[in-house]
């Protein structure tokens, strides 16, 4: 089991947040999936996601997603994905 706090920032303040709750072992490989669920569960559009995201989140334990990485456009700053123990 993991848990990643997601958090949707807006004018550098977060304006919504949730953790969710995977109740498999963590693979990178299904990070897309984990990434549908949880834009799915916030009621937002899927960004691109690509190895430098992956790579980020491995290395410091989040990740950053900005408008540019949403093929559809968004009304907030960054979304914001952070592993917690």
């Amino acid at each position: 089991m993991f848990r990643i706090w997601a958090k949707i920032y807006r004018e550098e303040h977060i304006e919504r947040q949730n953790t969710f709750e995977f109740e498999e072992t963590f693979s990178y490989s299904e990070f897309f999936s984990y990434l549908s669920r949880i834009c799915d569960g916030l009621d937002i559009p899927t960004p691109v996601l690509l190895k430098t995201h992956i790579f980020n989140y491995a290395k410091f334990r989040h990740v950053v997603f900005r408008p540019s990485d949403f093929m559809e456009s968004v009304d907030f700053q960054k979304l914001v994905l952070e592993k917690l123990d």
